[in-house]
């Protein structure tokens, strides 16, 4: 698989990642008595922050194991 694949790959794995964990902090949030405008910024702020930690962690362990 060549080096484009390989990063099109990490990508849509650390974006489901990020996309998860900011799906996971709107259901912790959902009975709380925060606002809608609360729960968007913090599942915006998951979703940043955790695509700024994957990515430099998936990006080579993928093309690691593909080049393997």
């Amino acid at each position: 698989m060549n080096t484009k694949n390989a990063s099109l790959l990490a990508a849509m794995i650390y974006t489901s990642i990020s996309l998860a964990a900011s799906g996971l902090f709107l259901a912790i949030t959902w009975r709380g008595e925060y606002t809608w405008v609360a729960r968007l910024g913090g599942a915006g702020w998951v979703f940043l922050l955790a695509m700024i930690i994957l990515m430099p962690m998936v990006i080579p362990r993928v093309k690691t194991r593909l080049q393997a």
